[in-house]
């Protein structure tokens, strides 16, 4: 976890898991292995599908660490995917969306794409508007990583790995990242494991950016889910999505999910300077307990339709609440469905964004000779 500056730091995150073509340490079901083609500069791309005995299935690119497909079970039974992307690895190298990747270096903005570390400015590319947006213009969701299977007693496990070079979109220092994606045996849960190590001062904020839609992806309906956030409060924005360095309370606020609450009750209330901003929800929620040592609740959606539920936990001090307020129905996803607009929400559990720029908020900084460490964890179950 990130306590401080030049603190130890580790970034673990937990998802649901997927059956597995071969056997690993203990679990019983296999991980497959299949090509996923070549990026246009020839490198070639595998998928990796995991599974477990109660249904579901996680589908994972090397490229970008994307999950490309996660299939579970509703009420009855039926199994749907219930994440967004596209059908093949040309739709993830164009992928404005980040649909399912890996984000870093950087996950979130960081305001005009600057920050002052041992008393050097950086500058990095502006990709969203005037600041730099999860980890410029080519971030880990452009990168191929090296794939392994890991053995692991929990469930098939599959690692990736990718030595981000000192320079790379401006950032410091090289920084050797692994991700440990594992697929519980004994529940639908996946669990995604991050890990990071420098050999200079640098910054990162690693994440994943998966779109859920629980009543089945390509379905409408997200607006009618059912919310929780284990947050009192948010940090809230300027017009380009900077923070401001404030925390506000939700409390009497349409940023207010302390209880269960229908996403798109309040999504559009008139008079909301932050939902002016964000064109909806695109804020990040302070959780309760800040930087933790294990996977703690953060969220809870529960699709009414379907059945679904979706919780996730994890050891960041914030998640970024996000609606799909810029698709527009022009993006082709899988089987050729047009991705409406709010059709699909994202949870990404982070510290805060533009944190190397606001020195209250918790500390994004690595320094070599400790490890970055963070565990998220995504546990479905229904109702």
């Amino acid at each position: 976890m990130l306590r401080g500056r030049g603190i130890l730091a580790a970034v673990a995150i937990a998802v649901v898991g997927v059956m597995i073509s071969a056997p690993l340490g203990g679990a019983s079901s296999k991980m497959q292995k299949q090509p996923f083609g070549k990026t246009s500069d020839g490198q070639e791309v595998d998928l990796y599908t995991l599974s477990n005995a109660h249904g579901m299935q996680v589908a994972i690119s090397n490229y970008g660490g994307e999950i490309v497909s996660l299939k579970v079970p509703d009420r009855g039974g039926k199994i749907d995917d219930v994440v967004f992307g596209y059908d093949d690895l040309a739709g993830y190298e164009v992928n404005k969306a980040y649909f399912g990747a890996t984000i870093g270096r950087y996950g979130n903005r960081i305001a005009k794409g600057k920050f002052t570390l041992d008393g050097h400015q950086y500058q990095l590319p502006l990709n969203d508007g005037p600041n730099t947006l999860h980890g410029g213009i080519a971030g880990f969701n452009k990168r191929v990583f090296t794939a392994k299977e890991v053995p692991s007693k929990a469930g098939q496990a599959l690692e990736l790995d990718y030595l981000s070079k000192d320079g790379e979109e401006g950032f410091p220092g090289n920084l050797s990242v692994k991700v440990i994606f594992t697929l519980l045996a004994a529940s639908n849960e996946l669990k995604i494991e991050y890990s990071a190590t420098t050999d200079k001062d640098t910054v990162l904020n690693l994440t994943n950016h998966s779109y859920f839609a629980l009543a089945g992806e390509g379905n409408d309906g997200m607006l009618d889910e059912e919310l929780t956030l284990n947050a009192k409060q948010f940090t809230p924005v300027d017009a380009t999505l900077i923070p401001t360095g404030e925390l506000h309370n939700v409390s009497g606020t349409p940023f207010d999910f302390t209880q269960p609450t229908v996403i798109g009750k309040r999504i559009d209330q008139a008079g909301d300077e932050q939902l002016k901003f964000g064109k909806g929800y695109d804020h990040n929620w302070v959780l309760e307990g800040g930087v933790k040592s294990s996977p703690a609740l953060a969220a809870r959606v529960y699709d009414p339709k379907s059945g679904r539920v979706l919780e996730i936990l994890t050891t960041e001090p914030g998640v970024q609440f996000y609606t799909g307020n810029f698709l527009d129905g022009t993006v082709k996803g899988k089987g050729g469905k047009l991705y409406a607009h709010r059709s699909a929400l994202a949870l990404e559990t982070q510290h805060y964004p533009d944190s190397p720029n606001q020195p209250k908020f918790p500390s994004t900084e690595l320094k070599p000779g400790h490890t970055l460490h963070s565990t998220s964890v995504y546990r479905f179950s229904t109702k």
